[in-house]
C-alpha cells in the first residue's frame, strides 16, 4: 500500500512537472503566434474579392467589345447631359469623364476598391488596434469575426453584381476629392433584362443613361451634397466607436445590444434598426432621406425627360415595374436580411416624394432640395410631402 502511494506520488509529481512544461512551452508557443501573426483588420478586402468574383467570372466582356461598348454609352451619356440640363434647371453642366461598360467582376473590382477607402476610417475603431500585445483569443477570436465578416461582405457583392444595372461611383470619405465620378454600365445584366423583358436595346439604354447622368448632376453641379453625405457617413463612424467598445468586452458586451432589440422591439421591425443608438438613428435616417431623394430625383428625370424622348417609354416603364415588383420569396428574404429592402424603399419612397411635391407645387419648387442641406427633406417629410412644402416656403 505504501510502495503504491510512494509510485502514485512519483506518477503525480512526473505528470504535474511534464504539465508544467507543456504549458510553459504552450504559452510561449502562444505568445509567439501572437507577436508574429499579425492583427487582422476588419475585414479582407482580398477574400471578399475572391468570394464576389468567383461568383461572376463567366461574365467576362472581350476587350474589343469593351472598348466599343465603352464608346457607345459615353455617346449616351453626351446625348443626356443637355435634356438633363434643361429639365433640371442648372446652370453648372459638368463633364463625364469616365464612363465605363463592365463586366460583372469589373463591377466587383470597382466597389471593392471605394469600400476598402470609404471604410478605411472604421480600422481605428477595431477591437484590436492600439493594443500592442493582444493576447491569443483575442487574435483568434479577430481573425474569426474578419472572415465571417469579409465573407459577407464578398457574398453580398456577388449577388449585387448580378443585378446592378448602372452605378455613378463618388468617392466618398477621400481625403481629398478624387477628380470627377465615374459612370458603370453593367453590361451582362443590362443584356439580360433586355433578354428577359423582350425590352428595346438602344431605348433602355438611353433611359439607364439619363438616371445615371442625373446623379452626376445632383452631386457634381452642387459640390455641398457630398460634403453632406460625407459628414453624416464619419458622424455615424464616430458613434460605432462606443459599439467597438462594447465589442472589446467580448460576450458580456454583446448583452448592450441584445438591451438594445429588447427595449425597442415592436417599434421597428428591421434588426439593423434595433440595435442602434437614438444617436445612430438620426443620423441613419438622415442618411435614408438624403438618398431617397437622390434616387428619387432621379428615376423622376428619367421618367420626366425619357417620356418625350423615348418612343418605347411606356413599354420599357411598364415592364420594368412588373419586374421590380416580381421577386420570389428568397430574394425577397435575403434583402430583408441584408437591408436591401431600405435602398428599394429608397427609390421608392423618394420618387413619391418628388412626384407628389412636382404635382402639387412644380418642378422649380422641389428642384429646391438642391439649395443647402436644410433644404433637404426628413424621413418623415419624405412621406408627408406637405410638411416639406410648409416648412420649405418659410426658409
Amino acid at each position: 500500500m505504501a510502495q503504491r502511494l510512494l509510485t502514485d506520488k512519483r506518477v503525480l509529481s512526473l505528470g504535474l512537472v511534464v504539465g508544467a512544461a507543456v504549458g510553459t512551452w504552450a504559452g510561449a508557443r502562444a505568445r509567439d503566434y501572437t507577436e508574429r501573426r499579425p492583427k487582422p483588420s476588419l475585414i479582407d478586402w482580398d477574400q471578399a474579392r475572391s468570394i464576389a468574383t468567383n461568383m461572376n467570372r463567366q461574365s467576362e466582356l472581350a476587350s474589343h467589345d469593351r472598348e466599343a461598348l465603352n464608346e457607345y454609352y459615353r455617346s449616351l451619356t453626351q446625348r443626356s447631359i443637355p435634356l438633363v440640363a434643361e429639365y433640371s434647371g442648372d446652370a453648372e453642366i459638368p463633364e463625364v469623364e469616365h464612363v465605363y461598360a463592365f463586366d460583372r467582376a469589373d463591377w466587383v473590382n470597382a466597389n471593392i476598391d471605394s469600400f476598402a477607402q470609404m471604410f478605411e476610417p472604421l480600422e481605428s475603431l477595431n477591437p484590436l488596434s492600439g493594443q500592442d500585445s493582444p493576447n491569443t483569443l483575442m487574435v483568434l477570436w479577430g481573425e474569426l469575426n474578419q472572415r465571417a465578416l469579409s465573407a459577407e461582405l464578398g457574398f453580398l457583392l456577388g449577388y449585387l453584381a448580378r443585378r446592378v444595372l448602372g452605378q455613378y461611383d463618388l468617392a466618398l470619405l477621400g481625403r481629398e476629392p478624387i477628380g470627377r465620378g465615374k459612370l458603370y454600365f453593367v453590361q451582362p445584366n443590362i443584356e439580360r433584362v433586355e433578354r428577359m423583358l423582350a425590352l428595346p436595346s438602344d431605348d433602355f439604354r438611353l433611359w439607364l443613361a439619363l438616371h445615371e447622368t442625373t446623379h452626376v448632376f445632383e452631386f457634381e453641379a452642387h459640390p455641398w451634397v457630398r460634403q453632406h453625405v460625407n459628414g453624416l457617413l464619419e458622424a455615424y463612424f464616430g458613434h460605432l466607436n462606443q459599439d467597438f467598445e462594447h465589442l472589446k468586452r467580448g460576450f458580456a458586451g454583446l448583452k448592450v445590444f441584445w438591451d438594445r432589440a429588447r427595449e425597442q422591439r415592436g417599434e421597428n421591425d428591421r434588426w439593423i434598426n434595433l440595435v442602434m443608438t437614438p444617436e445612430q438613428k438620426q443620423i441613419f435616417d438622415s442618411m435614408q432621406a438624403t438618398m431617397s431623394v437622390i434616387e428619387g430625383y432621379s428615376n423622376h428625370v428619367m421618367n420626366a425627360v425619357g417620356k418625350q424622348l423615348i418612343p418605347t417609354y411606356e413599354v420599357i416603364s411598364r415592364r420594368f415595374e412588373q419586374r421590380q415588383r416580381q421577386r420570389t420569396t428568397a430574394e425577397q428574404l435575403f434583402a430583408r436580411l441584408t437591408g436591401l429592402d431600405i435602398k428599394m424603399e429608397q427609390y421608392r419612397q423618394g420618387e413619391a416624394f418628388i412626384n407628389a411635391v412636382v404635382r402639387e407645387r412644380g418642378h422649380d419648387f422641389v428642384r429646391q432640395v438642391w439649395n443647402a442641406p436644410e433644404y433637404l427633406p426628413s424621413l418623415a417629410e419624405i412621406q408627408a410631402p406637405a410638411q416639406w412644402i410648409a416648412r420649405v416656403e418659410k426658409l
